[in-house]
């Protein structure tokens, strides 16, 4: 088909056109800028990160769980527990034991996971909505979105002293308490050059009752002179992930 002959236009379809003629005839949507979401914890008990890592067993194909709960803040781990499968159960058991531990009140909290299958699952969905504390996850195809977790995972299995393989869970379990303790009383440089127990307990009530027995470590003996104070105040710890939700 021959276009028509016009202005500025020649029979061939070629050469300039008039002036507007090629401009998009719809409009455009702008899009602003995409934000990375970000948790932001200016003190302790704030929040939280969990996670569950494997740990060789004695033969092939065998492994136990590592759960650790990490206050991001104070890089202080608040819960951990070695098991033999990972379980939903032992993450809500874990989680609810914590929290009555920590003497978390409702509101107070925002625990980030990743998307695991016992991060995501329906029982620990409802007990943090029970608690009142805010649930987070990684985004979606995000492999960096819980760093504080998989950072303590590596220095853990980094170690010198790390074994290939555990001969049992116990040993797992002796293990990960003897690396639980030696992380507690070196300091933080990013919270003052202070050990994790002082600056994870200066602004948290004592637990009385039954929320003292709930305990998966033993308490750490504050170090001397960890909260001098011509050392510089502490900033806060972000964390980017994903919008919390409230389930």
């Amino acid at each position: 088909m021959v276009p028509p002959a016009g202005p500025g236009r020649p029979l061939d379809g070629g050469g300039p056109r008039e002036a507007g003629e090629t401009r998009e005839r719809r409009r455009q949507a702008a899009h602003p800028a995409a934000v990375k979401p970000e948790l932001v914890a200016t003190g302790p008990d704030q929040v939280c990160s969990w996670d569950i890592t494997k740990l060789h067993g004695p033969a092939k194909w065998t492994c136990y769980h590592l759960y650790v709960i990490l206050d991001i803040y104070s890089r202080y781990v608040a819960g951990w527990m070695t098991a033999t499968r990972e379980s939903a159960v032992l993450a809500e058991k874990l989680i609810a034991e914590t929290c009555a531990k920590q003497g978390i009140s409702r509101g107070q909290l925002s625990l980030h996971a990743g998307r695991g299958s016992s991060m995501t699952s329906k029982p620990v969905a409802l007990l943090l909505a029970d608690l009142g504390v805010t649930q987070s996850h990684s985004r979606p195809h995000v492999s960096n979105d819980n760093p504080y977790s998989e950072a303590q995972f590596k220095t853990l299995k980094y170690r010198p002293a790390f074994p290939a393989r555990f001969p049992s869970v116990e040993a797992a379990r002796a293990h990960c308490q003897d690396f639980s303790t030696g992380t507690t009383t070196s300091t933080v440089t990013g919270v003052s050059a202070c050990t994790p127990p002082p600056t994870s307990t200066t602004a948290r009530p004592k637990p009385s009752g039954p929320a003292a027995a709930a305990s998966w470590l033993p308490p750490a003996k504050p170090t001397p002179n960890a909260l001098s104070a011509n050392r510089r105040p502490a900033s806060p710890a972000r964390h980017i992930l994903d919008q919390p939700t409230t389930r």
